[in-house]
């Protein structure tokens, strides 16, 4: 692990800080190329990055500070200003909003920008969980597997204490203290993204004949990865017996999108189609 890089005049450079930038520019980069050559202005990608940046700050931390309210309630100014406390699905849903609102202001068609933003999604989510990965935040539950990985400096460290208080039950002879190996469920999240833009690559000359089709392509496989991902964490948000508030929105997003590509392949199918002229 290397959650601090280097210090600048007593600033910290941290990992998760940079990586997070990194999968701005690289989403960007991949959503700029995906416009091009879908015939589109690849800069509207740069101008889109930064509405998405701040929306997604935002959602993330209005998330967090909702899903921990008795945190915030007891010490609003330090939960609010602390430089901790983001979650991808409160970033999502307010990134979704801040571009969606951009895209209005500019009069540009909805669907076919959400189809080029996809694979750049899949590409920064896969990044930024390397990030994660590197400060040793978003781990999973204790494992015995050849992979595990111990992270003594995380935040928090993966001491028994600290899975217990997420919820881990583990034998009372295993001290607080102790430092234990966990999944590295930042690395799972970052290899099935991976796998996820691979598979929109895949896809796309099949889902080109509807707008709209890749990008409910890419929430449905975002909806089943986190799923699958959220059964290793280590969650203190575990309200409906073992399922989390993350799998329940993951199972909304995995409707969502195949409810919709359900409803553009049967209007496709119905749409009428054009006879050339002799």
């Amino acid at each position: 692990m290397f959650p601090i890089l280097f210090e600048i005049g007593g600033f910290q450079v941290t990992s998760f800080g940079l990586l997070m930038a990194l999968a701005f520019l690289a989403a960007s980069w991949v959503t700029a190329r995906e416009l091009k050559q879908a015939g589109h202005n690849p800069e509207h990608a740069w101008d889109l990055a930064g509405w998405a940046a701040i929306g997604g700050i935002l959602g993330a931390k209005i998330y967090y500070l909702i899903l921990n309210f008795s945190e915030t309630a007891a010490d609003p100014w330090t939960a609010l200003l602390s430089r901790s406390g983001l979650v991808w699905y409160g970033g999502f849903i307010g990134g979704a909003l801040a571009v969606l609102f951009r895209l209005r202001q500019l009069k540009l068609p909805t669907w076919p920008y959400g189809d080029a933003i996809a694979p750049g999604l899949a590409t920064g989510y896969a990044i930024g969980r390397v990030g994660c990965f590197l400060v040793g935040d978003d781990y999973g539950a204790p494992t015995d597997a050849p992979w595990a990985v111990a992270f003594p400096q995380g935040a928090p460290p993966s001491t028994a204490g600290n899975l217990r208080a997420f919820g881990v039950d583990l034998p009372a002879s295993v001290p607080d203290t102790q430092v234990l190996a966990v999944h590295p469920t930042q690395l799972y999240e970052a290899g099935m993204s991976f796998l996820i833009l691979l598979a929109l690559f895949k896809l796309r000359p099949r889902l080109a004949d509807t707008p709209g089709k890749l990008f409910f392509a890419w929430l449905a496989m975002a909806g089943v990865e986190r799923f699958i991902v959220e059964i290793f964490r280590a969650k203190d948000d575990r309200f409906f017996g073992a399922i989390s508030v993350a799998q329940l929105i993951s199972l909304g997003l995995v409707a969502t999108g195949l409810g919709v590509l359900y409803a553009l392949n049967k209007r496709g199918a119905h749409a009428p189609r054009r006879v050339a002229r002799a």
